[in-house]
């Protein structure tokens, strides 16, 4: 029985992980635009009315706000929030001119916006890390155990006690990194090589898309060879390899939604897929309630924050105006041209971009408002 079984739950794991990654990520923007000597004025966890804060030596307004789901570091010159230069910027005198943001070279406007997701994804680095070398990284060896009848696996003759070395080229260290390498490529042919007994041999397999149903009724798709392996171990890391394995464990979460969010475009992927604020809502939860003692829940919710980290750095990267992203893409465009975009472009884009993130709000909140377990998670998250 889980020591963490109150539905209530869901909303303080929900602000837990939106805060820590939130902090994470403007304090990225904050750290760098220190570094590059801008003043900051507002350091805002939350948006909306301030419930406290508090002045430092910097002049800086650190304030926890109302409405948790955001944050926001507003600098110097700033008309607001989104960081669009203040109607005075361009009257300011000398002085305030050295530590305003909209003053600064190019470069280090791009380093200060380009921190917040860079933060991010050291922060999941770190974090896996640090897991790898206390706990070690949980794998189990790539040998096929068992191969499912009427399986692509079988179709391509792959046999018990195979060892899967290779796939489309890239080694294969453990049965998990060939598991990811198949869920998210659905049917794309893969260019397998084994060993059998000490030899070498190479398979082309399709695999096969099947559908998976969570606990929860939620519908995925995902491809399937159909074999199994049931050994598990625990590999040690040091420093160094624990690193070198979080990187790689980071660059496979990035590449595995670039991938989901093509495949949604194209339609190979059903878009229905895509949640938003309510099922994050409940993952945190079900993360928070997954084990069978404190820790165990602790250790799941801190991996699911290692993974919306990943997916909050990579989305703000998206070239989207409103988004860090956006800016950079605006900086792009100031630097072939030599100068800024006009006001009137950035407003529009800006007005583009903000309609853009609304519209995929609305969408993956409509998403999350149909699927199966919502009725049961409001009416216990009520009860």
């Amino acid at each position: 029985m889980n020591l963490i079984a109150d539905n209530w739950i869901y909303l303080p794991a929900f602000i837990a992980v939106i805060t820590v990654l939130v902090f994470v990520h403007e304090y990225g923007h904050y750290k760098v635009a220190r570094l590059c000597g801008v003043k900051v004025d507002v350091f805002s966890i939350g948006f909306g009315k301030e419930l406290f804060g508090w002045y430092d030596k910097n002049g800086c307004r650190w304030r926890i706000s109302l409405i948790p789901f955001g944050g926001y570091v507003k600098f110097f010159g700033d008309a607001g929030v989104a960081s669009n230069a203040d109607s005075e910027v361009n009257r300011m005198s000398e002085e305030e001119r050295t530590v305003s943001f909209h003053h600064k070279p190019l470069w280090q406007r791009a380093a200060v916006v380009f921190a917040g997701p860079a933060a991010n994804y050291l922060f999941a680095i770190a974090a896996l890390a640090l897991l790898f070398i206390t706990l070690g990284q949980a794998h189990t060896p790539p040998v096929a155990t068992e191969v499912l009848e009427d399986s692509a696996a079988m179709a391509a003759g792959i046999q018990p006690g195979d060892r899967v070395l290779t796939v489309d080229g890239d080694e294969i260290g453990s049965f998990e990194e060939l598991r990811q390498k198949v869920l998210v490529g659905l049917d794309e042919p893969l260019v397998v090589k084994l060993d059998r007994n000490g030899q070498e041999i190479q398979v082309n397999i399709t695999p096969n898309i099947v559908e998976h149903v969570d606990a929860d009724g939620n519908v995925q798709k995902i491809g399937q060879l159909g074999i199994r392996s049931e050994k598990r171990e625990f590999r040690e890391h040091g420093l160094l390899s624990a690193l070198s394995a979080a990187v790689n464990q980071t660059w496979f979460v990035t590449t595995a939604t670039l991938k989901g969010a093509g495949q949604m475009i194209t339609g190979a992927r059903d878009t229905k897929e895509l949640s938003g604020p309510l099922g994050i809502l409940k993952m945190s939860g079900d993360a928070a309630k997954r084990g069978e003692s404190l820790t165990d829940n602790l250790l799941s919710l801190f991996n699911f924050m290692i993974f919306v980290s990943i997916s909050l750095g990579l989305i703000n990267l998206f070239p989207i105006p409103m988004l860090d992203g956006g800016h950079l893409l605006f900086y792009v465009f100031e630097a072939i041209k030599g100068k800024p975009l006009g006001e009137k472009t950035m407003e529009i884009g800006f007005r583009i971009g903000l309609t853009l993130v609304l519209m995929l709000m609305v969408f993956a909140t409509w998403n999350d408002l149909n699927k199966p377990w919502i009725t049961d998670f409001f009416s216990g998250l009520f009860s």
